[in-house]
């Protein structure tokens, strides 16, 4: 990550010849100064993917009048799908969390250390139980309360506190309800979900258990975008661990925090640097 203001640009669109040339001569035909870029063909989607680091200083006019002239020139000719952002402006956090504590916990630890440099307007729970670790972070906590009668309402309760505090991104560390489908068609692209390896072969309230009946040997965890269709979201970030017959139920449990923990924060790390491109189902990441 450069120290000096930059702005990255994120692009998809049908692949051809000359894509690279257009967009980064239209850059260099307005003064602009590339610090970074990557590219990626993809012959399964046909389109190609690409992203660029644009020292801020070198383009001289403001980023309104940088994203209209772009419009114009480069992306509606090659029918782009893009966004250009500024590494001056923070992205908010919303937080929700359920009465799992460890992805919380990691989250607000990076945070404090500015390893993720963002701001966390709040963080929302359907439990109480967090709320004085949450305060003594000097951030707000709202207890949204989910049961089977009244979803419907704290759903809107949930958008109406996001909507309120200007939220960029909402991350579930590891909040045990499933969003309302018109939460989630809201907000395609902004809601980041853990979830660990087993499924769909072990599901219910105690996976680990199942797992280690069956001789399990690899444990991992998903970092994915939140869709209408529960846990298949576009995928961020996974990994794994290798784990042996000697290892029991509480070791198991253990490292699965650990990975999700390790995954989430990754995974978070890729979407708020801009880094990970999406069409369909298919995500680009650009590490």
């Amino acid at each position: 990550m450069h120290r000096e203001r930059f702005y990255t640009l994120t692009a998809s669109c049908p692949d051809q010849v000359g894509i690279i040339a257009k967009v980064s001569g239209f850059i260099a035909q307005n003064g602009g100064w590339i610090l970074e870029s990557s590219y990626h063909a993809d012959d399964l989607t046909g389109r190609y993917f690409m992203r660029m680091e644009i020292k801020a200083s070198s383009v001289p006019f403001m980023l309104a009048e940088f994203r209209e002239r772009f419009r114009v020139a480069v992306a509606e000719p090659l029918q782009m799908s893009w966004q250009i952002t500024d590494s001056s402006v923070k992205k908010r956090l919303v937080v929700l969390v359920s009465k799992q504590e460890h992805c919380l916990y990691d989250l607000l630890a990076r945070w404090q250390a500015k390893e993720l440099d963002i701001e966390i307007p709040c963080v929302i729970s359907n439990h109480d139980t967090f709320r004085g670790f949450v305060e003594w972070h000097g951030i707000p906590f709202h207890h949204v309360p989910v049961t089977p009668d009244n979803k419907p309402a704290a759903y809107a309760e949930v958008q109406r506190i996001f909507e309120d505090v200007r939220g960029d991104c909402m991350v579930l560390a590891r909040y045990m309800q499933v969003l309302s489908t018109d939460l989630c068609a809201k907000y395609p692209g902004r809601i980041i979900n853990i979830h660990h390896s087993f499924l769909p072969s072990f599901v219910g309230a105690k996976p680990y258990h199942q797992a280690y009946e069956r001789g399990v040997k690899l444990i991992g965890a998903t970092c994915h975008y939140v869709t209408e269709e529960l846990d298949q979201g576009p995928i961020i970030e996974q990994d794994v661990i290798r784990i042996d017959h000697s290892d029991s139920i509480e070791d198991m449990v253990r490292y699965g925090k650990d990975i999700e923990k390790t995954v989430l924060a990754r995974g978070l790390r890729y979407h708020l640097e801009d880094r990970v491109l999406v069409h369909g189902n298919k995500t680009v990441v650009f590490r």
